[in-house]
């Protein structure tokens, strides 16, 4: 039981760790698009969003790995609780929504990349309703594993 919680806690500060990325970079894409072009200030920004993208993908992994042993690490420990068999729907949708929320981590970290090829951001505006997308999917992942609804 022991080895259960300890994935547990990993995974979950893993996973508050890579949502700090996943909220905090599309903030540093709206604040290079209101920069302009002060050089400086676009250099620093850059280097940041860099900086947390690759923080972000190691985070993911880190989460990830540590999804695979809850998921799995019944058949290696002892004592160690199962989600595979019936009354697991849930965490299907919640692997569901994770999945769209690494592709939104993604698409962000695609901005941010094409900006080294010349490419522009879209509007403040619309990167900070792009900003509020990951809040709305982390309230259902949220809801599915506490409730387990199905």
């Amino acid at each position: 039981m022991q080895a259960y919680l300890w994935a547990k806690t990993g995974h979950l500060v893993f996973v508050i760790a890579w949502m700090a990325a996943v909220f905090y970079l599309p903030r540093i894409l709206v604040n290079l698009v209101e920069a302009g072009e002060a050089p400086a200030v676009r250099a620093r920004l850059v280097l940041m969003g860099r900086r947390l993208y690759r923080f972000g993908h190691v985070m993911f992994g880190l989460a990830f790995v540590l999804g695979l042993v809850l998921w799995l690490g019944y058949r290696v420990f002892p004592d160690f609780p199962t989600m595979v068999g019936a009354g697991t729907g849930w965490l299907h949708a919640k692997l569901a929504l994770v999945a769209l929320l690494f592709a939104y981590f993604i698409f962000a970290g695609r901005w941010l990349k094409g900006l080294d090829k010349g490419k522009s951001l879209p509007s403040s505006k619309a990167l900070r309703w792009f900003n509020e997308l990951p809040v709305l999917l982390l309230v259902a992942v949220v809801y599915l594993v506490l409730a387990k609804p199905f």
